[in-house]
């Protein structure tokens, strides 16, 4: 009986260290004031990171949820703040996610608008190059 105690004790005591281990106070690791306004790809990687680690964690703290929900004899009186905690953690991913999704599709399309005004840019300077009937055709005339 004190083996069984114990060892509830003890997985209880588990699953609370890695509530904390991996929580943290700010998902983000990268800032992007080190990435240049205009530079949409980078951007776009960035957020997309920052995307895929909050879904990882969105998805650890769900089976974390769901593990507390399906068995709280493991967790004994901790277990309703371990259901909360996770809870509370799942709202704040899941904006997180929605957040950074949103920013990866805008910046997107900026990256893929530069490109097209870019390649514009570049045909345009083409033409003013390849044009059949040069502006200044007789040396004379100045």
């Amino acid at each position: 009986m004190k083996a069984l105690k114990f060892s509830v004790l003890l997985l209880s005591l588990l699953m609370i260290a890695l509530l904390t281990s991996c929580a943290r106070m700010n998902p983000q690791t990268m800032n992007t004031a080190n990435i240049a306004r205009h530079d949409h790809d980078a951007l776009v990687k960035y957020y997309g990171d920052v995307a895929r680690e909050a879904k990882a964690q969105l998805i650890e703290n769900k089976r974390m949820l769901e593990e507390c929900e399906t068995h709280p004899y493991y967790f004994g009186w901790q277990g309703q703040d371990i259901r909360s905690h996770s809870a509370a953690n799942i709202h704040r991913y899941e904006k997180i996610l929605e957040d950074s999704l949103r920013h990866v599709d805008l910046h997107r399309r900026m990256a893929r608008e530069q490109e097209n005004q870019m390649s514009r840019t570049e045909s345009d300077i083409e033409d003013e190059f390849t044009a059949a009937e040069p502006e200044y055709s007789d040396s004379k005339a100045l």
